[in-house]
């Protein structure tokens, strides 16, 4: 190559030094070129190398929606010289041929494109997976790169189960389904999906990723590669692929897309076989800044007076993935210091947190939150985190802990902030030690961002102002809402990313008199809300009003009687 690709990517920081060594190893042995070889080992992405090349060489970078619908040259190139050289013709004109090129410095392949047509080359950087595509739609049979990957795979029948459980393990070991897989988790990354669900049905394979909080259904391999499919994850994870009839836990660490990747796997038996659901933890991707989470300077600065405070409990609610775990650990990155010691006790351990010792929960082994907790309070620790309040037994530890001066983060599963004050009296917790401890519950949920590049304003109606009272979120004067249109950098959907709407409320000497009467969760919203507090709802219509998210996206995720309220 005319330019040093590796030197290039570690420029543009997309590689870095010890990476591109270890590659320049592997390639002495294996002969390959080095772009194909840094996507195959997972240490960049294809849009790093085409990014990286773009910039270097000061070309266009093509976009999907810039390959032709048909062939720009006619048949003066063989499709089968196209296919080997990653190159598509995309417009020829007076001033030469445009051509879509994973590697625009290969002077062999651009030599040989002006010889044929006679025509000066003008290459631009093609992305290899969608270079791909084009030219399945172009000159194949139109099969993607699964559907090509699977044309390669073979299956055996009539097999004892004994036979059938070698053959599973021989079939996906093998080079066709691994790639697959690995296809597979690259495009779920490149999605910037949270979970992969993959799911067994009579006739199909159904595969969806979760992106943005919203399932979204993708290419899938079909149906009689299950099995293959579910046993080269479950190999990845560790897991027994004998056991087909109880539920599985594993774990995969790998890199993919240039980024080092957790995966988290879970397999249950279903009627048509097992479903498999692995969550994505990209470590590189998470955001520990509460302005970036969501806080609105309002609840931000009532929430880091309650963290401040030396000892009590601060209590994050909110559905499954709604971004608790993230919130408590935003708070214990602020709380980090030399002087305060640190324990966590998680199921799982999402993210690793420099100077903060993390403890995982076993229950094969009785490591349960409780026994965990017991010893971790002869540790001498400042801060402690639960993963979650789960019973009686973990809540009363957490409140003797509290009492004993230590700082007790944790996590309820309540609708809202005043439902976690009564789901604690719920599990058995005594009301006079509740009102002692309990410093703040912070409620949250996670709504979609709008792209910013797509998203169109309109002027809301009178009668939607009036309603909603919209007036008190902004100080000019047309109100403006904004709607999803959906682009290419939000994959059509209009949204991007997601951030938490929040309510949080203090416990004061009034709240403090309701516990002790056991009022419901009714009146204590009511009460924090004279106090100062701002529900959720109306976190999310100021949200909403500045232009962050929709309506819509407020309205999807805070239930009838928070509206009302």
């Amino acid at each position: 190559m005319s330019v040093d690709l590796g030197e290039l990517l570690v420029a543009h920081q997309k590689l870095t030094e010890a990476d591109l060594q270890r590659a320049k190893r592997v390639q002495e042995g294996a002969g390959e070129a080095l772009d194909t070889l840094l996507l195959k080992l997972g240490l960049i992405s294809e849009r790093d190398l085409a990014d990286a090349l773009a910039a270097q060489l000061r070309l266009p970078l093509v976009r999907p929606a810039d390959y032709p619908e048909t062939s720009a040259t006619n048949g003066a190139l063989s499709p089968r010289f196209l296919k080997d050289a990653r190159v598509i013709p995309l417009a020829e004109d007076e001033q030469g041929l445009t051509v879509a090129m994973a590697n625009p410095t290969d002077d062999y392949v651009l030599t040989a494109l002006r010889l044929a047509t006679g025509k000066t080359i003008l290459p631009q950087v093609g992305i290899p997976s969608e270079l791909e595509v084009a030219f399945a739609r172009l000159y194949g049979s139109g099969r993607s790169a699964m559907g090509q990957i699977v044309d390669s795979i073979g299956l055996a029948d009539d097999l004892t189960d004994e036979e059938q459980i070698q053959h599973l393990k021989d079939l996906a070991s093998e080079a066709p389904v691994i790639r697959l897989v690995n296809l597979m988790i690259a495009r779920a990354v490149e999605s910037r999906a949270s979970d992969i669900h993959i799911e067994p049905f009579e006739n199909r394979l159904k595969v969806r990723y979760r992106v943005d909080g919203v399932l979204r259904e993708v290419e899938s391999p079909p149906s009689r590669l299950s099995a293959a499919v579910i046993s080269r994850i479950k190999i990845m994870a560790k897991l027994n692929i004998a056991e087909r009839r109880l539920p599985q836990d594993g774990r995969i660490q790998l890199r993919a897309q240039g980024k080092e990747i957790d995966l988290r796997v879970s397999t249950v038996p279903t009627l048509w076989g097992e479903s498999v659901v692995m969550r994505i933890l990209d470590k590189a991707s998470v955001v520990l800044d509460f302005e970036t989470l969501g806080f609105s300077p309002h609840t931000l600065k009532r929430f880091l007076n309650v963290l401040t405070m030396p000892h009590g409990i601060i209590v994050v609610t909110g559905p499954t993935g709604s971004g608790k775990t993230t919130t408590l650990y935003t708070a214990l990155q602020t709380l980090n210091t030399p002087e305060r010691k640190i324990l966590t006790v998680e199921d799982p351990v999402e993210y690793q947190l420099e100077g903060i010792n993390q403890i995982q929960v076993k229950a094969q082994i009785n490591l349960t939150f409780a026994n965990a907790l017991r010893s971790i309070v002869r540790q001498d620790p400042d801060v402690i985190m639960i993963g979650e309040m789960r019973d009686l037994e973990t809540a009363a530890i957490a409140v003797q802990s509290a009492l004993t001066g230590h700082l007790v983060l944790s996590t309820l599963h309540t609708n809202d902030a005043a439902g976690g004050v009564t789901r604690l009296l719920d599990m058995g917790v005594d009301d006079y030690l509740l009102t002692s401890t309990i410093n703040g519950i912070l409620a949250q949920r996670l709504v979609r961002l709008l792209c910013l590049h797509c998203r169109q304003p309109y002027p809301a109606l009178p009668e939607l102002v009036e309603e909603m009272r919209l007036r008190r979120f902004s100080d000019s004067g047309d109100i403006l809402l904004y709607k999803a249109v959906g682009c290419e950098l939000c994959g059509g959907t209009g949204y991007r990313g997601r951030a938490a709407i929040m309510e949080f409320l203090t416990m004061s000497d009034p709240l403090r008199r309701l516990v002790l009467k056991h009022a419901d969760a009714t009146t204590l919203q009511a009460e924090a809300q004279q106090e100062g507090m701002e529900t959720l709802y109306e976190d999310g219509l100021r949200k909403a009003v500045a232009g962050t998210t929709t309506l819509e996206e407020v309205l999807r995720v805070t239930t009838q009687q928070e509206q009302e309220g």
